[in-house]
């Protein structure tokens, strides 16, 4: 699947994977979300506990983390991701970018830095 085709939902979900959190289920038989040491409170379903995690498709602050921990992991192909869902086209030549194509990066919305982290966070090195 496309990160296109994903949901906000779904996106959200693999953006919370690849940045460390995790659902397990609690000896009550409830579901918690979790991250290091910290810990939602009990949900019903798997689905209620990955409402919980971060929303990097709507909230621009938590978009700018996993934007940031995407350019920690490759900042080049972070912006040629960006480029490449952005315009949908192949710009693995480009090795610089004007200063409008910056400026349009610094101005992204929080799905678009979901997106572009997405594809950067999941790829394999």
């Amino acid at each position: 699947m496309s990160v296109k085709d994903m949901t906000d939902q779904q996106l959200n979900r693999a953006l919370a994977e690849l940045m460390g959190y995790s659902v397990k289920i609690s000896r009550n038989f409830h579901y918690l979300i979790l991250k290091g040491d910290s810990k939602s409170g009990p949900k019903w379903t798997e689905d209620m506990a990955w409402e919980e995690a971060p929303n990097y498709c709507a909230d621009p602050a938590v978009s700018l983390e996993v934007q940031a921990a995407a350019i920690n992991k490759d900042e080049e192909g972070y912006i040629r991701n960006w480029l490449l869902n952005k315009y949908g086209k192949s710009v693995m030549a480009y090795t610089a970018v004007s200063l409008g194509t910056a400026a349009e990066i610094a101005n992204s919305s929080p799905r678009e830095r979901a997106e572009a982290a997405y594809m950067t966070l999941s790829s394999q090195d």
